[in-house]
């Protein structure tokens, strides 16, 4: 089973390419958690809340596995990510959990944001998306795991082109 992960910065176009995959590939998806458990937080969030986030996210990873191809909306790089990035430290249970995911067949859709900031309130870095961009690329690469990047208009396409290659 090969688990595909949408992953990159905040507005750049993840779940919408994740929702577009899942219905071209006939799939269902695991929606990113963070966003539900947030929405429903009525407080300001703080690093303890990123653990709770990352133990549903890796749980709701394992819903889909009967499937050929796994689609998740992000995963625990995003919540390492920005962990390390707004508070400057991460959960030691995210980063093992992350290592023992490099045993996994993994392959990571890296969005570009090279579109439109769209504005929402769980949102908070409209001017710092390019340099969390290299974040998430420096880390796929420390981690060995296999990606491309997803840029410019014909997203869509060339995702399921670089899937199709790989399944």
């Amino acid at each position: 089973m090969l688990k595909i992960i949408i992953t990159g910065p905040e507005s750049s176009g993840k779940t919408t390419l994740c929702k577009d995959l899942a219905i071209y590939f006939k799939v269902p998806f695991t929606e990113e958690y963070a966003r539900e458990y947030l929405t429903n937080l009525n407080k300001k969030y703080k690093q303890k809340d990123l653990l709770i986030i990352a133990k549903q996210q890796l749980k709701n990873e394992q819903i889909n596995i009967q499937h050929k191809i796994i689609l998740l909306d992000t995963d625990l790089i995003t919540i390492k990510i920005w962990s390390n990035y707004k508070f400057k430290r991460c959960n030691k249970w995210i980063s093992k959990n992350i290592q023992k995911q490099t045993k996994e067949d993994r392959l990571y859709v890296l969005c570009k944001p090279d579109i439109d900031w769209e504005k929402d309130p769980l949102r908070e870095n409209p001017n710092t998306r390019t340099k969390i961009f290299k974040l998430y690329e420096e880390e796929l690469i420390k981690l060995k795991h296999n990606y491309f990047i997803i840029q410019g208009r014909a997203r869509l396409s060339f995702a399921i082109s670089e899937i199709e290659k790989r399944i």
